[in-house]
């Protein structure tokens, strides 16, 4: 069984920057990624990381999204810069204990989400 808890919410103005953290714990996981769901639209894969540092983004959020994960603090992170309202989502976590590391909504175990509003 794996856990995700994921912190760094908040309000934040347009182009600024905001990371949000992921704190995993429990069975190994191969692949991690980060999700969105604004009010109203489905689930939306943003970025996704393999165990071997590759990763993957939507088309939209490429150059102003980046994915990464410090191993020895068994957490991911997701630096968003230049933010836009339409940015504003819950922000989710995802594990996968598969090498198959994509953004598509294929993974096992989620956080509680972190919301991010962008004004």
């Amino acid at each position: 069984h794996v856990q995700l808890v994921e912190s760094g919410r908040g309000s934040v103005q347009a182009g600024g920057s905001l990371t949000l953290s992921c704190v995993v714990s429990g069975s190994p996981t191969y692949c991690m990624g980060w999700f969105r769901q604004a009010p109203g639209k489905e689930r939306e894969g943003v970025a996704a990381i393999l165990e071997n540092g590759s990763t993957s983004y939507a088309d939209s959020v490429k150059g102003r999204f980046t994915i990464s994960e410090d191993n020895a603090k068994n957490t991911l992170y997701l630096q968003i810069n230049d933010l836009k309202p339409e940015d504003t989502a819950m922000y989710y976590c995802a594990a996968r204990a598969s090498r198959a590391c994509t953004i598509l909504p294929e993974y096992d175990y989620w956080g509680q989400g972190t919301q991010v509003t962008v004004s």
